[in-house]
């Protein structure tokens, strides 16, 4: 069964369930209402009679007078309500027992009256459930009211019959709201269905971003955002076999080539030498190529290969300086550093792994300074912020959002991989790494880390 049935069977369900209890409910909450309505109007009503009566002093031998006052009282006020008037020993001196369900009001004369006793005390017990009854005493023996139940009843279920009329009518209503309201929900969910079935198929470009309010809306954006990512990365990964291929095509056909050409006596004399120094040279490059792409899978797979500990920040940089300053030399650059005065800057971090990421951003700006170099930290709320930049030509702007991605590299650089490498190191410290330029001029990477308290 498809979900949007189920969800409308689930409702109707509910909704007659609720519907039926509330109406059982009312039916006896109306029932009790009314009982207790009527006996206090019995109460009120026998209450009356009982002073009247003691009032005018009213004796055995005038009591058709009294017959004639209950009958008064009785036929203008409380229409249904039926009066017997007993003396001492229960014998009935006015009005009729009921009978069966047809009951009967007439005032007899006393010598005509004749009543069974038993059935009268039958009454006062409230044996006979198909009557209510209010029993006063008066001087002259006992006032009993009664009425029967049918007309409370009768009254109850007509305005019961009402209160169903607009329950069904409020329900089914409620119904089709539901199956509005339910439609709304499901179909974007249905759609939803669609575009990841699209996501299945590996058909990115096609899945769509489905409109829906609340939750739904949260998922159908993650959806499209996930698909988003998937094409990237499919694109990404694409492109990494199409350039990895090609590194590592170029130094394979340099080395064969060579190889070749020594093997079949074109080179000699000196130029054999250059051969063999360019097939090792090339071997080389290969070497690095195949090293710095097992690492960056190393990197984005592997738990263990990653130890974090207590690094401070400072003593790591001054390490990265000292293995950089013999190619500042021999280009002819200046490296400032310049370090907060505080304590010292402890980062959560494998220090031989952030070690190559500060070599790879460092030697980066290396390539491209015209004169200097700045390395900057400072602590802004939490966060060491770490600034390498360089007063070279920057960074071009096609490159910018691909700066960090793999096999992408400018124009002097070498695999396109070392700032794969260092983006890859940063984020397993738990950074943010980021690319731009300065408006002086020059390239600008900054690197983001939590602090750590060295306690």
């Amino acid at each position: 069964m498809k979900l949007v049935h189920q969800i409308n069977l689930a409702f109707g369900l509910s909704l007659a369930l609720i519907l039926s209890i509330t109406a059982i409910i009312i039916h006896y909450v109306l029932m009790d209402h009314f009982i207790g309505t009527q006996k206090d109007d019995l109460r009120t009503l026998g209450a009356a009679m009982s002073a009247t009566i003691q009032k005018s002093g009213m004796t055995s031998l005038n009591m058709a007078e009294t017959v004639a006052l209950k009958s008064s009282i009785v036929s203008t006020a409380y229409a249904g309500v039926e009066a017997i008037v007993s003396d001492q020993q229960g014998n009935i001196v006015s009005g009729t027992l009921p009978e069966s369900t047809q009951l009967q009001t007439k005032a007899l004369p006393l010598q005509k009256i004749t009543a069974s006793t038993s059935s009268l005390q039958s009454i006062w017990d409230g044996n006979d459930s198909r009557y209510l009854v209010e029993v006063q005493s008066i001087p002259q023996g006992k006032l009993t009211l009664y009425t029967p139940m049918s007309k409370i009843k009768s009254i109850e279920q007509a305005l019961l019959g009402k209160l169903i009329l607009i329950f069904v009518v409020v329900g089914a209503i409620m119904f089709l709201l539901s199956l509005f309201i339910t439609k709304r929900l499901i179909q974007p969910l249905m759609n939803l269905k669609m575009e990841l079935r699209k996501v299945k198929d590996r058909h990115f470009t096609d899945v769509k971003l489905i409109k829906a309010g609340g939750e739904i809306g949260s998922v159908a954006q993650t959806v499209y955002e996930m698909a988003d990512e998937l094409n990237r990365f499919n694109q990404v990964q694409k492109q990494f076999f199409q350039n990895a291929s090609h590194e590592l095509k170029t130094p394979l056909m340099s080395i064969s080539g060579y190889a070749e050409g020594i093997r079949d006596g074109i080179f000699e004399g000196e130029n054999i030498r250059k051969g063999l120094d360019i097939i090792l040279s090339e071997s080389g490059r290969l070497g690095k190529i195949v090293t710095e792409m097992t690492l960056l899978a190393k990197l984005d797979s592997e738990e263990d290969i990653f130890r974090p500990s207590k690094v401070c920040l400072k003593e790591l940089l001054t390490e990265a300086v000292e293995r950089v300053n013999p190619l500042l030399i021999s280009k002819g650059l200046h490296l400032h550093l310049t370090y907060p005065e505080v304590e010292e800057l402890i980062i959560m971090a494998d220090q031989d792994k952030l070690l190559q990421a500060l070599l790879n951003v460092v030697t980066n700006a290396v390539r491209y300074a015209n004169e200097q170099i700045n390395i900057h930290v400072n602590l802004d709320k939490g966060t060491i912020k770490l600034i390498v930049s360089d007063d070279g030509p920057g960074i071009p702007p096609e490159l910018l959002p691909n700066m960090f991605h793999r096999f992408v590299k400018g124009k002097d650089g070498e695999s396109g991989l070392g700032l794969a490498i260092a983006r890859a190191i940063v984020e397993r410290c738990g950074g943010l790494i980021q690319a731009g330029n300065r408006e002086e001029g020059g390239a600008m990477i900054s690197c983001g880390f939590p602090v750590i308290s060295n306690t």
